[in-house]
């Protein structure tokens, strides 16, 4: 007579650290090497990952017709499983930036694709969400046709003003039934414009304060040189504020400088 054996739940395999390094390596080719070079706009991106892996994301992306698409950004969370939801979403976007010229359009068939996967666990759903400001920039006119999706407010430096570019709607994967509101904006010449994901705003030190948006704020208000030396004095002012110790969150920031149109 043979006896059935039981058999427990298999353990799960410990994470070997090459493995994730390697993944880490490419998540890095998702993201764009170089900013697109143009006559109306100089445009560059900083990122700090809290780990190896992350769920921030960015990219510029030129259409056929001349149109600038730029975005970023945070899904929920941050590490592995964070990393295989950006990695979806960045696809998807890629995809359909092409496909259409309204941004409404591309978050709302976004948030569509996150909440086919979301629905297939009510213990993971949240992980299929995300902030995301998602616009396209017309450089014959700087006019911004856009999506702020939960995002933090983009910020406009215009003279001795700091224009803000407030959320346009909720965060993209959480509702079936979603209505994402465009925004517009006129740029000018000589206008500088940051977007970054709230991870630079939350960052804390060893005291417990926070970086906060008043300091952000401040310092975009006050350091000067141009688009790349302006994000190494940003991102230099975040290192020494936390004095050596880690973000706990992704940390990404995209400026753009405006020369005039075409």
């Amino acid at each position: 007579m043979v006896e059935s054996v039981q058999k427990g739940p298999r353990r799960p395999k410990p994470v070997d650290p090459h493995e994730v390094t390697l993944a880490g390596e490419v998540q890095k080719l998702l993201l764009p090497k170089n900013s697109p070079l143009c006559s109306w706009c100089c445009m560059s991106a900083r990122i700090r990952m809290a780990d190896v892996l992350g769920g921030d994301f960015y990219d510029f992306i030129e259409l056929e017709d001349g149109s600038q698409v730029i975005l970023i950004g945070d899904v929920t969370g941050h590490g592995l499983h964070a990393s295989v939801v950006m990695s979806l979403m960045y696809g998807f976007i890629h995809h359909a930036a092409r496909q259409s010229c309204k941004p409404d359009a591309v978050v709302a068939d976004l948030n569509t694709f996150l909440r086919s996967f979301a629905k297939r666990s009510d213990l993971l759903d949240h992980y299929f969400s995300a902030t995301l400001f998602f616009g396209f920039i017309d450089p014959h006119t700087l006019t911004m046709h856009y999506v702020n999706a939960g995002h933090p407010a983009g910020l406009v430096h215009r003279g001795d003003e700091v224009l803000r570019l407030p959320a346009t709607s909720h965060p993209v994967g959480y509702f079936d039934r979603a209505d994402f509101q465009v925004g517009t904006f006129q740029f000018a010449t000589d206008d500088r414009f940051l977007l970054y994901t709230d991870g630079l705003v939350d960052c804390t030190n060893q005291h417990g304060e926070m970086f906060g948006a008043e300091r952000l704020v401040d310092a975009f208000r006050r350091l000067n040189g141009d688009h790349m030396v302006f994000l190494d004095k940003l991102f230099a002012e975040m290192n020494t504020f936390l004095a050596g110790q880690p973000p706990f969150d992704d940390c990404t920031a995209i400026v753009m400088d405006f020369h005039g149109t075409i």
